[in-house]
């Protein structure tokens, strides 16, 4: 999981032409949701993330991109954002990681992805297909997070996982991170907002950030 974080922050920034404001870590805020695809063998076949951004980010991000003035953001005008987006996250690992028995499982290429903005804030949606399915079990574990907390992503206690396709039966789970302490905030919040990497003293604690999903099934 080896993550350089403000990823989505940058690409964006950077494609729009704009300055990145002055605040550091956490720099942006998604609220996420996370569906789990199952087949009929009971096994995962793909994560589909959904990640909305904080209204002052997704301001940012949209600025200029609505070119015949109506007020509103077409899929056409919104395409070269999450096409940049997606290119640049590949590098990334889409802060989507896969685990079973503790090693990692390969994912193949995103798919479906889009951005939606409404109501101030900028959704982005993609699917992650594993590129081997793998059985549901107690060993397998689905972890969405940014190593580096630049991105701070917030699930609902309740709805933060929904399976679908064959999961009749089965149960998704969702475990939140740990809280970070005062002290630690403090020292996040001073990291200038132009360094990506995190001092290695705080790498651990921020690996424990991991926004965590398991299902079960009969």
């Amino acid at each position: 999981m080896n993550s350089k974080t403000g990823v989505i922050v940058f690409a964006t920034l950077s494609l729009l032409g704009l300055a990145l404001p002055a605040e550091a870590h956490p720099h942006v805020f998604a609220d996420g949701h996370v569906v789990l695809d199952i087949d009929d063998a009971k096994e995962l076949t793909a994560v589909r993330n959904e990640w909305t951004f904080d209204k002052p980010f997704s301001s940012f991000a949209v600025t200029g991109l609505d070119r015949n003035h109506d007020g509103k953001l077409e899929p056409s005008e919104l395409k070269p954002l999450v096409e940049t987006s997606m290119k640049s996250l590949a590098d990334y690992h889409f802060f989507t990681w896969v685990t079973r028995n503790g090693a990692e499982l390969e994912l193949s290429a995103p798919r479906d992805y889009t951005y939606r903005f409404a109501g101030g804030r900028l959704t982005l949606r993609f699917s992650m297909p594993l590129k081997t399915p793998a059985p549901i079990g107690d060993d397998l574990k689905v972890e969405v997070f940014d190593p580096e907390y630049f991105v701070a992503y917030t699930f609902p206690e309740q709805g933060a996982v929904r399976l679908a396709g064959g999961a009749s039966g089965c149960r998704g789970t969702y475990s939140p991170p740990k809280p970070l302490d005062d002290q630690i905030m403090a020292t996040l919040a001073a990291i200038p907002a132009e360094q990506h990497d995190l001092p290695p003293a705080l790498e651990d604690a921020a690996v424990g950030l991991a926004n965590i999903f398991t299902v079960k099934c009969p």
